[in-house]
């Protein structure tokens, strides 16, 4: 890959055009636009697996992780004419053309555009109706160690072993753990996102001095929260392989299970992941063979209704859902009369 102030780079038999590839975009590891797509096409075939012919959000950094980002839905009107997009829509109704990751060289282009990593739909361009995906986060609270982290992956291993579904870890790229499902493409995001709280109060019940699944960050405490929210219709997810702006160009990457106990992530870099993924083999290689049935899940959630509990909150962009609670932080609901 040669160097200069633009460079044209072939890709999936496209001619990807990559501007200043010497620019420094993580400086603490002197990592530069041209590193990160080869890093991006090292690690392409699990890449595609865990985000082909899916819709992306970009996260775009023109100067790199130390500058000013901006998040983009809409692909701009001066696209090559390859580039593959599809409508999708906001919260709100608006819709808009967001980039479709068909093969490497649309990833290729985003690189060019400043994007270092991807957030990912957990539908395919090809049938929006329908999720294919479970989407568990789990995410550190202020005060909440990785350790802390390893055990509520434990516990909550423990709990779809008990329902008979797979699932597979990743790293953030960052302080927590994501946990996905593929599932059968039978349900909407409505239905999948109610079995997401069912899981989080299910764990919060087992664990409660470890596991919250309160929404308020006032009465999560040093927990890990499970946040159901990120599988409400609309929402997007950091992707797998995908690189953050951190410092250390840290990837979020697949995991097994076994590592969970292990892992550190902050060693999982563009620079120590493209060896590990040729040493060990993708993870995830196994993960859309076995799409899951959600109907264990669903059983869960039938259960907390029976028993009374209304639905958890929607987060404050979302219009007022059916049988949801008060969306108000407790500090500031009003005694009843």
């Amino acid at each position: 890959m040669a160097r200069g102030d633009a460079i044209e780079v072939e890709v999936a038999g496209r001619t990807v055009r990559l501007s200043n590839p010497d620019k420094v975009f993580f400086p603490d590891t002197a990592t530069t636009k041209s590193d990160l797509l080869r890093y991006y096409l090292s690690v392409g075939d699990p890449l595609l697996a865990a985000m082909g012919g899916r819709p992306v959000l970009l996260q775009r950094f023109p100067d790199g992780v130390g500058g000013k980002n901006f998040f983009q839905k809409r692909v701009p009107a001066s696209r090559p004419d390859w580039l593959a997009t599809t409508e999708v829509t906001t919260v709100n109704g608006t819709t808009s053309d967001a980039l479709v990751i068909e093969d490497l060289a649309h990833v290729a282009w985003a690189v060019n555009l400043g994007c270092l990593g991807f957030h990912v739909w957990p539908s395919t361009a090809a049938d929006p109706g329908h999720v294919d995906q479970l989407r568990i986060d789990l995410d550190p609270s202020p005060g909440v160690s990785f350790d802390q982290i390893r055990e509520a992956a434990a516990v909550l291993r423990e709990l779809l072993d008990e329902l008979g579904l797979v699932a597979f870890p990743k790293t953030t790229g960052n302080r927590g753990l994501h946990v996905y499902s593929a599932l059968q493409p039978r349900w909407g995001a409505i239905a999948v996102r109610a079995a997401a709280v069912a899981v989080a109060r299910e764990l919060t019940r087992r664990r409660p001095e470890l596991i919250t699944d309160a929404w308020w960050k006032e009465e999560r405490g040093a927990r890990v929260f499970v946040d159901f929210n990120q599988n409400a219709p609309h929402k997007t997810m950091f992707g797998a392989w995908s690189v953050r702006a951190r410092p250390g160009a840290q990837v979020s990457t697949p995991i097994t299970w076994d590592e969970v106990a292990t892992v550190q992530p902050d060693t999982l870099t563009v620079a120590t992941v493209p060896s590990r993924l040729a040493a060990t083999g993708d993870p995830w290689h196994t993960m859309r063979a076995t799409p899951q049935d959600l109907g264990p899940l669903l059983e869960l959630v039938e259960r907390d209704r029976a028993a009374g509990l209304m639905d958890a909150p929607w987060p404050p962009e979302y219009p007022k859902m059916p049988d949801e609670p008060p969306r108000v932080a407790p500090s500031r609901a009003r005694p009843p009369d």
